[in-house]
């Protein structure tokens, strides 16, 4: 899977992270985006190097899937976590 194609699968991991993850976060929707391209993009790379496995087998792939939002809501809770400890 190339680069665009893990930007739209983080666009689209990132909205279903703040589905399953609701709460009012500073910057709204427009930082969980980015939040969830970064998770998807971390999910891909931490699936294939600690895993061996080939989460980027395919769009459709379910592993695909599960990597990027896994990586999504973990990137939100660390977001949080640190929206808290500055406040």
């Amino acid at each position: 899977m190339g680069i665009l194609a893990w930007i739209l699968l983080g666009l689209l991991a990132g909205i279903i992270a703040k589905m399953l993850m609701p709460g009012n976060d500073p910057g709204g929707i427009i930082i969980t985006v980015l939040i969830g391209i970064a998770g998807a993009l971390l999910g891909g790379w931490l699936g294939k190097v600690i895993f061996g496995v080939d989460s980027v087998d395919g769009f459709f792939e379910l592993s695909t899937w599960i990597a990027a939002i896994v990586g999504s809501l973990v990137l939100l809770i660390i977001f949080r976590l640190f929206r808290r400890a500055a406040r």
